[in-house]
């Protein structure tokens, strides 16, 4: 096993085998929870995507990479296009969902996993640099508790409506993907925006999801951990009652609803995102699903860069057998 040492004040593990981990069930449903999300995708496909795409911003690895804005349930959203540098016909499209922090750049995300592809790489309500909005603030900690107060009002509904709007936008901009099934790819914050979005969106027939958050709250909670999770138990302490509201908003009960075919890269080890929760993601998923188990996440680590090729190779090979 890779060499891991850490100064966290927990054990970043939590004690958890694998085979445990593997065990971990998802919270059931609250009432209303497929209608509440099936109102909010129906409300985000209404939206008019009107797409813009602005400068070029670099070209590398076999694509360019341009600027590009859609409008999504809360407004304007920024983020990056990418599409094939020689102009070959698009046969697969991705939307690439980003960590807590929001995007800088599109670098890291590049290139896709599949060639003669087409990607979007929005930034999502209130992370920057393309996703900055008034009033929501863009820092981790507080904007993961903006509006947790209140089902509808949770800032992180309208950031799953952005990846469903940023797939408008790019069937809008790449009309060769009209009637062609998606991939979607999300870390951290975006694997968990991804677990939610993915049951009540069609369009996207396979996802990888890596170290996804938002897994089974009522667990999670119970768990110290570092970033954004903590602020969250930091709320719940003071506000119980919100346990109400993130019910709604557990990527774990989603899963139980998604049937598209799902690949999952959840740690063993991981101060941002425990465990449990990543794994409870894996487990509840009800279509086809693949396993790929890292040995830390969120932290550095000896091998870290070796898992990291033996996942980009699984994740092509996964969506080469399951898009189109």
């Amino acid at each position: 096993m890779p060499r891991f040492v850490h100064d966290f004040p927990f054990d970043p593990s939590y004690g958890w085998t694998l085979d445990e981990l593997l065990r971990i069930a998802a919270p059931a449903a609250p009432v209303g929870f497929d209608s509440f999300w099936r109102a909010r995708y129906e409300a985000a496909r209404r939206v008019e995507p009107e797409p813009r795409v602005g400068a070029l911003v670099e070209e590398r690895d076999g694509v360019r990479i341009l600027d590009v804005s859609y409008t999504s349930t809360g407004g304007r959203c920024g983020g990056w296009l990418v599409l094939p540098a020689d102009g070959a016909p698009v046969r697969h499209g991705f939307v690439i969902g980003h960590g807590y922090g929001g995007r800088d750049q599109a670098g890291p995300d590049v290139p896709l996993p599949l060639p003669a592809s087409a990607a979007i790489l929005p930034c999502v309500s209130g992370m920057p640099v393309k996703g900055l909005r008034p009033g929501v603030p863009s820092v981790a900690d507080e904007h993961v508790v903006h509006g947790i107060d209140s089902r509808d009002g949770y800032i992180i509904g309208d950031c799953v409506a952005d990846l469903w709007c940023a797939a408008s936008a790019l069937i809008e901009l790449v009309p060769a993907l009209s009637g062609r099934g998606l991939g979607y790819l999300g870390e951290s914050f975006g694997g968990g925006l991804g677990a939610l979005a993915l049951p009540w969106d069609e369009r996207f027939a396979a996802a990888r999801l890596r170290l996804p958050t938002f897994g089974n709250h009522p667990l999670r909670l119970t768990l110290p951990c570092v970033g954004s999770g903590e602020a969250v138990r930091r709320h719940h302490r003071e506000h119980p009652g919100v346990l109400d509201v993130l019910a709604y908003y557990d990527a774990a009960t989603a899963a139980t609803r998604t049937t598209a075919p799902v690949l999952v890269a959840p740690a063993l080890r991981d101060p941002a995102v425990p465990p449990p929760g990543q794994f409870a993601v894996y487990n509840a998923l009800s279509g086809p699903r693949e396993l790929h188990v890292l040995q830390a996440g969120h932290v550095a680590y000896d091998g870290a860069d070796s898992e990291a090729q033996a996942l980009r190779a699984a994740t092509a090979e996964f969506f080469a057998t399951h898009l189109a």
